[in-house]
């Protein structure tokens, strides 16, 4: 089914009660590319067709730090959009720099809408003195995908060719040994040479421990320096043994898998689109699936994110009257819709969505929608989420430690140096 076709459908009862606008333009900023990109270009594109009295008028940026300064700025000078995907684990640093306007109960309200449509964690991490700061539209985690064919013939692939039996980290290297010694080279792959890679991973496996990254301004203290002394190592581990690449940009840890090179990977869930697109197109050439990341430190917990919507606060130029009227409805639709965004892998935040039979067909999202109840944020601190010094920390710490240029116990002293200055 094109999922793209639902979305009259979905969106027409919408329509009979939406509010009438004098026509109205939307500047809409975000960082979306590839199939992401594509996806939200044709939610735009059917909005803009089911709305004549509201045009979104659309600029995609790059991701990361050029996305976040560009809106730092412009916000500054009055220039910004009235409406931008915004990462969640963000908002604090846009919170503390002003940049983000506090969205009421009234605007949600006057688009149909409330907190309680959407999953509570997603809500949280939008959420500062109980103020809200943006509308969820998905929560995206990483996943272990897994592929069948290297998997057929051991333990670790059920009746029905889905994965089983790892149920801890010592399972998973013994399901990685087995594969080794069937010749596969390398049975697992990851982001081991870039910051975003490194930082799920390692934060996956120190929320699996109960360990908190950040504690009342504090980093990593107490017990939490020696969990994440147990999660470095555990990835230094796999290096050693031969299980993970050396140093691999995200493009090659994803050509790894791709190419039936690795029998694991962990990895966002928008890498969805890209391995259904290659298996319906004939060029990937193996059956595979994908599955919440296992409790392989013993608890339930996967670094998650939000990409949210977003008003920016520019002052006397902030969106306001009619236009934010019209710019909630925007926000308001894309949630009701998102059932085509969920075609990119991601879990909706909106309940409605996440919870209808519709969702609950899509494989493999439906698979591992148990994640979105144990989706571990990233502390709401102004030095970690996406682009951040936490990030940092991940790229040029983190991973040299993986590699063994030095201790895990040196790499968290670091860490803890480092980001304690930040914090300052």
């Amino acid at each position: 089914m094109n999922i793209f076709k639902t979305l009259v459908s979905a969106s027409a009862l919408t329509l009979l009660s939406a509010p009438t606008f004098a026509q109205q333009e939307v500047i809409w900023w975000d960082f979306l590319s590839g199939g992401d990109g594509v996806r939200m270009k044709a939610l735009i594109d059917t909005f803009n067709t089911e709305h004549p009295d509201i045009q979104i008028t659309s600029t995609t940026l790059e991701w990361g730090v050029p996305f976040y300064t560009k809106v730092r700025t412009s916000a500054a000078v009055g220039q910004g959009p009235d409406v931008m995907t915004y990462h969640l684990s963000r908002a604090p640093l846009g919170i503390e720099e002003g940049v983000l306007s506090q969205i009421t109960e009234e605007d949600l309200a006057g688009a149909g809408l409330s907190t309680d449509d959407f999953f509570p964690a997603a809500v949280d991490a939008a959420t500062a003195d109980g103020a809200l700061y943006a509308v969820p539209f998905d929560i995206h985690a990483v996943v272990l995908y897994y592929n069948k064919s290297l998997l057929e013939g051991t333990d670790y692939l059920d009746a029905d060719g889905n994965l089983t039996g790892i149920e801890s980290v010592e399972d998973f290297e013994t399901a990685m040994a087995t594969l080794q010694e069937n010749g596969v080279a390398t049975p697992l792959t990851y982001q081991t040479g870039g910051p975003g890679g490194l930082w799920r991973v390692f934060y996956s496996l120190l929320q699996q421990q109960g360990g908190e990254f950040i504690v009342d301004g504090e980093v990593l203290p107490g017990d939490n320096a020696e969990k994440a002394v147990n999660a470095i190592a555990t990835m230094a581990r796999w290096q050693e043994m031969g299980f993970g690449p050396e140093q691999a940009e995200y493009e090659a840890s994803v050509a790894l898998f791709s190419s039936g090179e690795s029998a694991f990977q962990i990895n966002g869930v928008w890498e969805v689109p890209t391995f259904t697109d290659a298996a319906e197109n004939g060029t990937l050439g193996f059956e595979w699936g994908a599955v919440e990341l296992p409790p392989l430190m013993g608890a339930d917990a996967t670094w998650a994110d939000s990409h949210a919507f977003a008003i920016p606060n520019e002052g006397d130029a902030t969106v306001s009257g009619e236009h934010r009227a019209a710019v909630m409805t925007v926000i308001a639709w894309m949630a009701r819709n998102s059932i085509a965004w969920a075609d990119a892998g991601h879990i909706p935040a909106y309940l409605e969505v996440a919870q209808s039979d519709e969702y609950a067909t899509m494989e493999p999202n439906a698979t591992y929608a148990s994640l979105a109840d144990n989706a571990a944020f990233d502390p709401q601190t102004t030095v970690t989420g996406v682009a951040s010094p936490a990030y940092d920390s991940a790229l040029n710490i983190i991973g040299p430690a993986i590699h063994g240029y030095f201790s895990p116990e040196e790499a968290v002293e670091q860490i803890q140096a480092d980001l304690t200055s930040a914090l300052q």
